[in-house]
């Protein structure tokens, strides 16, 4: 049974990284379970793409739609087109889609106008902000998938206020925390640990990327300076996303705090995170790594899609105005920070879960 793995982006690549090793571990037991590989192109960035799929032990995609750049609607209509070709070839019986990309929603439409069944990893999660590229895509996914593997019980809730059948949606944990738990001894320091005499729990992380930060000078540039002021002797490393890099360069924004850098691979940019003081950041997906490693992290957006981070983990939602970012730094240098657990099933098999559960359906078929 073919099985199509889409990956099109760096939260897709740690997702599927499991799921791959899942299904090779079956295939070694003698089960009949092929997958083909295939990689969108969205993001090209060599830090951003390439070094994943070398530090997570990837294979080679089957296909390469390379359908990096262009604007949204660009990307959606080359991945559609390119994928629709290799269907059109050879079919295959489920197209496994994970997160909330652009890859995500036009494979996921491709796959099913070709009559194939589609199943989303991360499905049901929701931030209720639909001014998020990522909310909608979510939201089409969704409402023509044929199954739904989610991160908590909210997913699930979230799905069945939509008319989704509870016998379709299946509670398995977190992939991107496969990922996490399993790397985690094979973190590596980064040059820059030296280079800039860091120290455990002595500096902060920071990543910026969503437009409501980054698109507007002013916007940006507050942002920074509030960090800058209220963050005490500590360093704050800045890998700096493509799209903020643009707008950044442009403020002339000079401290002997900020140490700005290039994306950084997954090993090395984790191995920061797990030694930091904290994490201020506008992803998703970072949240759910620092409720895991324990780490204090800061959200600066009004939602959030993965509420279970703020609810049970270390997270914290700040918020979009930059003056809220002062009384978060309060807290967090007075030793106030709360603790946090890690969610249900966020225990490293939840890939293994996924093929069992797909193993499942193609009997039932």
């Amino acid at each position: 049974m073919l099985i199509d793995l889409i990956a099109g982006a760096r939260p897709n690549f740690v997702k599927i990284a499991p799921i791959i090793d899942a299904i090779k571990k079956k295939q070694f037991e003698g089960t009949n379970i092929k997958f083909r590989l295939i990689h969108t192109g969205q993001h090209y960035d060599k830090n951003m793409s390439e070094n994943f799929f070398l530090q997570l032990g990837i294979p080679e995609p089957d296909f390469n739609l390379n359908a990096g750049g262009g604007t949204q609607a660009e990307q959606t209509a080359k991945i559609m087109i390119e994928y629709e070709k290799i269907l059109t070839n050879k079919k295959s019986f489920l197209c496994l889609v994970v997160g909330d990309v652009t890859s995500t929603m036009a494979c996921t439409i491709t796959a099913k106008k070709m009559n194939i069944l589609v199943a989303h990893v991360e499905g049901g999660i929701r931030s209720g902000d639909m001014n998020m590229p990522e909310e909608i895509n979510r939201i089409v996914t969704d409402s023509i998938s044929d199954y739904f593997f989610t991160t908590s019980s909210k997913a699930n809730l979230n799905l069945i206020k939509t008319g989704v059948l509870q016998e379709k949606i299946f509670f398995v944990g977190n992939t991107m925390i496969d990922t996490l738990l399993k790397q985690r001894p094979n973190f590596i320091k980064p040059k820059i640990w030296d280079k800039n005499s860091l120290k455990l729990n002595q500096f902060i992380v920071l990543t910026l990327h969503r437009p409501s930060n980054v698109d507007n000078h002013d916007n940006l540039k507050n942002i920074l300076k509030e960090i800058i002021i209220h963050s005490g002797n500590v360093k704050i490393i800045f890998p700096l996303h493509p799209r903020t890099k643009i707008i950044f360069e442009e403020l002339n924004i000079k401290s002997d705090k900020l140490i700005v850098i290039e994306p950084l691979p997954y090993l090395e940019f984790n191995y920061l995170v797990d030694r930091s003081k904290a994490v201020i950041t506008d992803s998703g997906g970072i949240t759910e790594e620092t409720t895991v490693l324990g780490v204090p992290c800061m959200t600066l957006r009004d939602s959030t899609e993965r509420p279970e981070t703020v609810e049970m983990g270390t997270n914290e939602l700040i918020g979009s105005d930059y003056r809220l970012i002062k009384p978060a730094f309060e807290k967090l240098n007075s030793g106030n920070w709360k603790t946090g657990i890690i969610p249900p099933l966020w225990d490293g098999s939840s890939a293994e879960r996924i093929i069992d559960l797909i193993l499942h359906i193609i009997k039932l078929k």
